[in-house]
């Protein structure tokens, strides 16, 4: 499989929601209601918030070869000390396993440059996203209990130190 991963642009706001909507319910599925899913992906990936993170943050996308966004990452800008969060980074569930993450991460990391800890947070039963990170060096840090849309969370902050 061939993709490219650039800077994601206007028009791939609606190719962008519907990765993130796919991945979201493939990956929460009986750990978060579908309900609740829905309602955050709806605050948090309306136009105005797409074109907010793409005017400030880095936001990568992971073009196929026909055009179509198979996953993408949203980077925080990097603070003072050289940390930044890793705020998404989704995978259409048809494009996993072929290492559109792994480039994703890479990218995003030599992008926004100056990078010397990356913070993630990931819930404790999202087996594929603990995975994936410890995969890529990320270390726990610490662990908390979170209000998510009214459902409670067990959320684990981890970083990657670069």
């Amino acid at each position: 499989m061939e993709w490219v991963i650039r800077a994601a642009e206007s028009g791939d706001i609606k190719q962008v929601r519907q990765v993130a909507k796919q991945s979201w319910h493939h990956t929460y599925e009986g750990i978060i209601p579908e309900h609740i899913q829905d309602q955050f992906l709806q605050s948090a990936y309306h136009d105005e918030m797409m074109e907010r993170r793409i005017e400030q943050s880095l936001l990568l996308a992971a073009e196929a070869a026909d055009g179509t966004i198979a996953g993408f990452a949203n980077f925080s800008p990097v603070q003072e000390g050289g940390k930044a969060e890793l705020a998404a980074i989704y995978i259409d569930p048809d494009y996993q396993g072929n290492g559109i993450g792994t480039a994703l991460l890479k990218e995003g990391v030599q992008k926004s440059g100056g990078i010397k800890e990356l913070y993630v947070h990931v819930e404790k039963e999202n087996q594929a996203g603990m995975s994936f990170y410890k995969a890529k060096g990320f270390e726990w840090v610490s662990a908390f209990e979170e209000d998510f849309e009214g459902h409670l969370l067990q959320t684990v902050k981890m970083v990657l130190r670069i």
